[in-house]
């Protein structure tokens, strides 16, 4: 589906589950006493459904790169029904991509303290950790998502721990867990381009080409993937594949902090 067609049907979904919400819709339609409340959180049922609708629409503008707007629905949402937990575990996200760090670890550890057993919301507040160097505390939430048998997702916690080991160096518990996840996810190009990463740092460059393929194989490359594919064909003595890779670099992403090593030589 088109994304702005499934935007668009999302957000007039949510307007209608809004209006079917509000205080003059509940005047017409009282409903039992016995249902006026939920059980887990003594919050009015219409709050929870409300804070719910606020937080999908703050997750829709997120991953539209329309984060002020986001970041106004989710505040929206903890003011409607402050128990919701994903609503403060979102806002994390956001307030970390706006460089409101204290604010962010405030938020995420108030989801957990609402929701202690929600892996997702577990395995959001690890990628905001390893992201502001507390690699260690991030590593115990990546395990404490994966732990959850309920996880639908593990694969997402597994690269993500991964990651996270190669960012302080552990190389052998990178490949494990990044392994680990293409087991659920075999062609994920995300877990390719690090396990990439991973034999590059151990010298071994015919895998990292080979897995740098597969990444290309699946997936449009990004500036990260062809500034490794141009250095790994630089390690392999391949003159032609480096001065490819430095011309596709230079013309899709000529202001990315790639490019901008390339112009000043620092290939490591």
């Amino acid at each position: 589906m088109n994304p702005l067609r499934s935007f668009l049907a999302v957000f007039c979904l949510c307007a209608v589950l809004l209006a079917a919400a509000s205080p003059a819709q509940a005047q017409n339609a009282a409903p039992p006493a016995s249902d006026t409340f939920s059980p887990s959180t003594s919050v009015p049922k219409d709050a929870r459904t409300r804070a719910q609708v606020h937080t999908e629409l703050g997750s829709l503008y997120f991953q539209s790169g329309n984060l002020i707007v986001a970041l106004e629905e989710l505040t929206i949402a903890t003011s409607i029904d402050p128990n919701y937990a994903p609503a403060f575990s979102t806002r994390g996200l956001v307030l970390y991509y706006i460089k409101e760090y204290e604010s962010a670890d405030k938020d995420f550890r108030r989801a957990l303290s609402l929701d202690e057993k929600d892996p997702e919301i577990s395995n959001n507040y690890g990628w905001f950790l390893c992201q502001i160097g507390r690699e260690k505390e991030s590593i115990a939430q990546f395990q404490r998502a994966i732990k959850n048998p309920l996880y639908q997702t593990p694969e997402v916690a597994y690269l993500n721990a991964g990651t996270c080991f190669l960012k302080i160096g552990d190389l052998a518990s990178a490949d494990d867990y990044v392994r680990r996840s293409l087991r659920l996810s075999p062609e994920n190009p995300k877990a390719l381009l690090q396990l990439a990463r991973i034999s590059y740092q151990r010298g071994n460059y015919d895998a990292a080409a080979q897995h740098l393929k597969d990444v290309v194989r699946l997936s449009d490359p990004g500036a990260e993937t062809l500034w490794l594919y141009l250095r790994v064909s630089r390690r392999l003595n391949d003159a032609q594949a480096e001065s490819s890779f430095a011309a596709q670099l230079r013309r899709r992403f000529p202001d990315s902090p790639e490019y901008e090593q390339l112009l000043k030589g620092n290939y490591e």
